[in-house]
């Protein structure tokens, strides 16, 4: 809700996150209590053949739960799951102040490639975005 990883303009629904569950692409669920904490989730990069192996990927934890290990636990299965659906590569954009989410990705192999600049707005804010990449 408080844009500080996203450019979502509004709330998901639950149609929305129904449409993400493909057999192609794997999403994964860190759980706490019975209530989901984190979660990380890939899609289609571009729809030319020739990058079916390329998977985009998102990972969001609760604030709550920020710090507690969840999002490594989501993007470790992640990678696991990426890699046993055929992928050969998992890519993403980062909001540059996002150093956590920065580190993170680095610890697990992701490199930073480069960065789009006024990539998109939110709100009235153009904002930049770091390009990661990991070679499965």
């Amino acid at each position: 809700e408080d844009r500080s990883s996203t450019f979502e303009t509004r709330p998901r629904t639950a149609t929305d996150i129904r449409a993400w569950f493909t057999p192609r692409h794997p999403i994964t669920v860190v759980e706490r209590d019975g209530q989901v904490i984190a979660f990380a989730s890939t899609s289609a990069y571009r729809p030319r053949e020739c990058y079916a192996g390329i998977a985009e990927f998102s990972v969001y934890v609760d604030r709550a739960a920020r710090g507690s290990g969840a999002g490594r636990a989501a993007m470790q299965a992640l990678i696991t799951a990426a890699r046993d659906a055929g992928h050969w590569k998992l890519l993403s954009r980062v909001f540059p102040e996002n150093a956590a989410s920065r580190a993170l990705l680095a610890s697990l192999g992701f490199r930073e490639v480069g960065t789009y600049e006024r990539h998109a707005q939110l709100g009235d804010q153009w904002k930049d975005v770091v390009i990661v990449e990991k070679l499965l």
